[in-house]
C-alpha cells in the first residue's frame, strides 16, 4: 500500500451527506514563564488571550518576547521593587498599602505588571511580524483594527507609572 491513505471510519463524519476529516483540536497552552521570586511568572495562554496574539505566534517565541518584556519592564521597576522589598513586602502581592487593593479578586499592582508584560511583549511580536507575512494592503487594514507598537509601549508605560504612583502626562514649559 505505497502512498495510500488509509482513514479509519472514526475519523470520519457525516457532513451534510458528505464525510469530512475533521482534525483534533490543539492542545491547551498550559506554559508558564517563572520569574524570581518576588516578581509574578506569567502564564501564556492567559496573556495570549488577554492581549489577542494569534496561533500563529509560536509558543517559542511568545516566551521569548514575555521573557524580553521582563527584562525590559523588571529595569524600569527596579529601584521601585527594591525599595518594597526592603519595607518586607515578600512579592509584589503582599505590598501593602491602597496602591495594591484586591480587583476582582486580584491584587491591583499584578494586574499593571501583567498588563505592562502583556503590553510589552505583544510591541515586540507585533513589529517582528508585520515585516514578515503583510502585504502592504492587509498592514493598513491591520493598522485600523489592532494596536500600533507605539499604542502599546504607551500602554506598557501607563501600567508602569501606575505601579510607580506617577502621572501620565509629562508637561515642560517652552
Amino acid at each position: 500500500m505505497s502512498g495510500a491513505l488509509f482513514i479509519p471510519p472514526a475519523a470520519l463524519a457525516p457532513v451534510g451527506g458528505c464525510a469530512s476529516i475533521v482534525p483534533d483540536p490543539a492542545a491547551p497552552e498550559t506554559a508558564i514563564v517563572k520569574n524570581d521570586n518576588w516578581w509574578p511568572e506569567i502564564d501564556l495562554a492567559a496573556l495570549r488571550k488577554a492581549t489577542r496574539i494569534r496561533d500563529t505566534v509560536t509558543t517559542e517565541r511568545l516566551r521569548e518576547a514575555v521573557l524580553g518584556a521582563m527584562i525590559t519592564v523588571g529595569r524600569d521597576l527596579d529601584s521601585w521593587g527594591e525599595g518594597k522589598r526592603a519595607a518586607g513586602a515578600t512579592s509584589l502581592a503582599t505590598v501593602t498599602g491602597r496602591a495594591n487593593v484586591d480587583l476582582d479578586g486580584e491584587p491591583r499592582l499584578v494586574i499593571l505588571y501583567r498588563r505592562a508584560i502583556g503590553a510589552t511583549a505583544k510591541a515586540e511580536l507585533v513589529e517582528r511580524y508585520r515585516d514578515i507575512d503583510s502585504t502592504k494592503a492587509s498592514e493598513r487594514d491591520a493598522d485600523m483594527l489592532d494596536y500600533t507598537p507605539a499604542e502599546l509601549r504607551r500602554d506598557a508605560l501607563y501600567a508602569i507609572r501606575d505601579i510607580l504612583e506617577r502621572g501620565r502626562i509629562a508637561v515642560e514649559l517652552i
